[in-house]
């Protein structure tokens, strides 16, 4: 019996939908700096469906996706509205 194929993007996705993936992702992506965070984050929210990311987040899912696009400069608010919808929360802590 052949191996079932799955694709990289749908491989991709089904990883980024785990929160413990997703973190450890979004992290990698923010140490590469803001535009890598941008375009992982926007995955991350793909991987959790963005119409109900933006509607728990409170935004349009138009406006999410013009956001995190890359010329995407979302605001605090929306950044943080956008990591609490996927169970995340942004932090600041002392370089070491």
């Amino acid at each position: 019996m052949p191996k079932t194929r799955v694709s990289y993007r749908d491989w991709q996705m089904e990883k980024l939908a785990d929160p413990r993936i997703a973190e450890g992702y979004l992290n990698a992506c923010l140490e590469e700096g803001p535009d890598l965070f941008l375009k992982g984050l926007k995955k991350v929210a793909q991987a959790r469906q963005m119409t109900k990311v933006a509607k728990e987040a409170g935004v349009q899912r138009e406006t999410l996706y013009r956001s995190l696009s890359e010329d995407g400069n979302p605001t605090l608010e929306t950044l943080s509205s956008v990591l609490h919808a996927l169970g995340m929360e942004l932090r600041v802590t002392a370089r070491h």
